[in-house]
């Protein structure tokens, strides 16, 4: 899913790729999208991009030339959430994406069309839209408010929660996700699941003592950052502009390509790290000790290497997939699975009987037990139906 990296690196994409460029047209919708349609129209506008946590905004700045006409559209702010698969994409219109679900086409030639790309449809987008105001700031380029905005609100039962399911409340934490807050913790060898004020606490602590700020230009050339000791909060900022500092190879969504990414992961999915799933149903993975705050009850597992999904083998050759094994019982004999999936396909055939003109839910009934007991259709059901609808069944 994507994160605060991801979404800023997003911006910056369109940025680069839209520079120089005039669009024209209306903005197009695809037809399955749910989405709401986007009322822009101009024969020239351009487009910038700016992120914000886990959104994006999208400007469509009208180009005005000559007379100024009345009638020209003003400008629109479109707020992008990518969801699950949400990215953009500059292509040549013959090689649109499949799922580009939102298209603005360049004025040139052989125009170009920037698009929403979303495979999973879990993104959205808002015309003339703002951020959200339940959103709090963003954790790489709002440091400083970030910062305060956790530390003056401890008291809030948001941070009753373990600190790994408090790391993705976006109230306070936007643009942290689950791969995110792995990294995090793991950093700094807090376990996931203790309580969350009470590591929170001893920043407020220091905060009140008064430490001095130094500049961090490398990290952050406008904000200041504790650079004595790396703290949570510090490494809410510093850790997903490791990301963005990765460039365009961290994260390439249209190419499928992570290996970047995942090389630089010290503890989401690693090999060897422990993982479980929190009180929220999402994974958290993490070395040592999960607190006492872990979920009773759910099993730790034990992450093993990654392997790349692959079908082929080494040679080109197709691998032959296993074929699908009958469900078994508790000692591994056909048991318990095989009853149950017995019992759904006579429901399945009782359905279908049952869906037959003149035939009551009764003798459906008594049609699959025949079914059952003769191995087939045979003269038997026929006589049943045929006695069925003799009596108006």
């Amino acid at each position: 899913m994507p994160e605060g990296p991801e979404l800023h690196l997003a911006s910056l994409f369109v940025n680069k790729v839209c520079t120089g460029l005039v669009f024209t047209g209306a903005v197009q919708k695809s037809a399955i999208s749910k989405c709401p349609e986007v009322p822009f129209t101009s024969d020239a506008y351009s487009i910038t991009a700016i992120s914000r946590g886990k959104e994006v905004r999208l400007t469509l700045n009208p180009i005005r030339a000559g007379k100024v006409n009345r009638a020209v559209a003003q400008s629109m702010d479109v707020v992008f959430r990518f969801g699950m698969s949400g990215y953009f994409s500059f292509n040549k219109v013959e090689e649109l994406p499949k799922h580009a679900h939102l298209r603005f086409y360049t004025k040139e030639k052989i125009p170009k069309v920037l698009s929403f790309v979303d495979p999973r449809r879990f993104g959205s987008w808002q015309p003339n839209g703002t951020w959200q105001a339940e959103r709090g700031p963003c954790v790489m380029l709002e440091y400083q408010q970030f910062r305060l905005n956790v530390l003056s609100h401890l008291s809030d039962r948001s941070f009753e929660k373990p600190i790994c399911e408090a790391l993705l409340n976006q109230k306070y934490f936007n643009g942290i996700g689950n791969y995110l807050r792995a990294e995090i913790l793991h950093r700094l060898s807090i376990p996931p699941f203790v309580k969350a004020r009470n590591v929170l606490e001893r920043l407020q602590t220091k905060e009140a003592s008064g430490d001095e700020w130094k500049l961090s230009e490398d990290e952050a050339p406008n904000e200041k950052l504790r650079t004595e000791t790396a703290d949570l909060l510090s490494l809410c900022h510093t850790v997903p502009m490791e990301v963005v500092n990765l460039g365009e190879k961290g994260y390439e969504p249209a190419k499928k390509d992570y290996s970047v990414l995942m090389a630089w992961m010290q503890c989401y999915s690693v090999e060897g790290m422990m993982s479980l799933r929190d009180h929220n149903g999402r994974t958290i993975w993490f070395k040592g000790d999960a607190g006492p705050m872990a979920p009773k009850g759910r099993k730790l597992a034990r992450t093993k290497k990654r392997k790349l999904k692959d079908d082929d083998d080494d040679n080109g050759v197709a691998k032959d997939k296993p074929s699908k094994k009958l469900p078994k019982g508790r000692k591994g004999k056909p048991g318990n699975g095989c009853k149950k999936a017995e019992v759904k396909q006579e429901i399945r055939q009782w359905r279908r009987a049952a869906s037959q003109p003149g035939v009551s839910r009764q003798s459906s009934r008594r049609i699959v037990r025949l079914k059952r007991n003769s191995g087939s259709a045979g003269p038997a059901v026929c006589s049943v139906t045929k006695q069925d609808k003799h009596q108006g069944g």
